[in-house]
């Protein structure tokens, strides 16, 4: 558990493998598996030491290809910051994971998937929004999991402070600590922490808050425009929908980047970590991660930090929420 508290409170942003896995389900082949790689391998080099995936991040049959790949990728590793490497896997609840040994049997899948133990073991949302019956086996099996000693810690996700509390004390009486929280965040997605409040809840409970799609779906990278191309299906939907209500803020963002010689990515992923989070962006190729890791060494100043604040607050639509995300 020390370790992993340890990993997790470095200043470093986790490379987000949820985006490896989303890619594994549309069109992966193994030919990319030497790309993955050598991102991998670039990002434990350069300190980034957190691996975050899930166990229905696969290939499309849910059968945990991201964590296959990433147990031989830091097996394979044998470079600076091996002994640091932390991998956190999200424990899904699916509706026939029905009881507490459901979901230790999931957490040995995971394992067994990676050839190690896990260091983070997470629950990937909470069922309170439509099954509340189910939820109480499975964190049993979670608080169990940790209690034999299969994990060092122990993570929720996509949990807001009054379900979390309720967790805590739940976990507390077994003598579990939660370690991290992760929740949908960015400068188009400000919803968990300015109006949930969940990072106050977590500086006072001692939990690590974890920012998944901190660019947003990609669209504070600055790659997309009103005029220009926009992905295909729902995403270019909803990108359509947004781009002419947030163009003061990227025109912001886009400002200080240039001030900084810096890229929009890194401005957005280096505002969540001033925010005292850690980011987990996605990265597919190499040009990719060398830019994420890009958003390390240096910081925002306040006048900026608070001028980025001022214009996501202004803007009236945002990202939508995880439908799972609990108050």
């Amino acid at each position: 558990m020390e370790q992993t508290k340890q990993a997790l409170s470095l200043p470093i942003m986790g490379c987000g493998t949820w985006a490896w896995g989303n890619r594994l389900l549309w069109g992966y082949d193994e030919s990319m598996d030497d790309q993955l790689q050598g991102v991998f391998n670039l990002c434990v080099e350069k300190g980034v030491t957190l691996f975050d995936t899930g166990d229905s991040y696969g290939t499309g049959r849910l059968n945990g290809r991201s964590e296959m790949l990433l147990g031989r990728f830091s097996r394979e590793y044998l470079g600076v910051n091996k002994d640091n490497i932390c991998i956190a896997t999200k424990l899904a609840a699916y509706p026939w994971r029905l009881t507490r040994k459901s979901m230790v049997a999931a957490g040995n899948a995971s394992a067994q998937r990676l050839g190690k133990n896990v260091d983070l073991v997470q629950m990937h949302w909470s069922t309170a929004n439509y099954a509340p019956w189910q939820e109480g086996p499975l964190l049993d099996g979670l608080a169990d999991f940790y209690q034999r000693g299969l994990v060092k810690g122990v993570g929720l996700s996509n949990y807001g402070p009054k379900r979390l509390q309720k967790v805590q004390q739940k976990f507390r009486d077994r003598g579990v600590p939660i370690a991290t929280l992760q929740v949908q965040y960015s400068l188009l997605s400000t919803y968990p922490v300015t109006e949930l409040g969940i990072k106050q809840v977590c500086d006072e409970l001692g939990i690590k808050l974890i920012a998944y799609s901190p660019l947003a779906l990609g669209l504070l990278t600055g790659k997309y425009s009103e005029n220009g191309p926009l992905p295909k299906g729902i995403r270019g939907l909803l990108f359509r929908q947004l781009l002419p209500k947030v163009k003061t803020l990227l025109e912001t963002v886009r400002s200080i980047a240039q001030s900084k010689n810096k890229t929009m990515s890194q401005v957005a992923i280096n505002w969540c970590i001033s925010k005292d989070t850690i980011p987990i962006p996605g990265a597919k190729n190499l040009e990719q991660a060398q830019e994420n890791i890009g958003a390390l060494g240096w910081q925002l100043d306040s006048g900026e930090i608070a001028e980025l604040d001022r214009e996501a607050a202004r803007v009236d639509k945002k990202i939508v929420q995880n439908i799972f995300q609990t108050k």
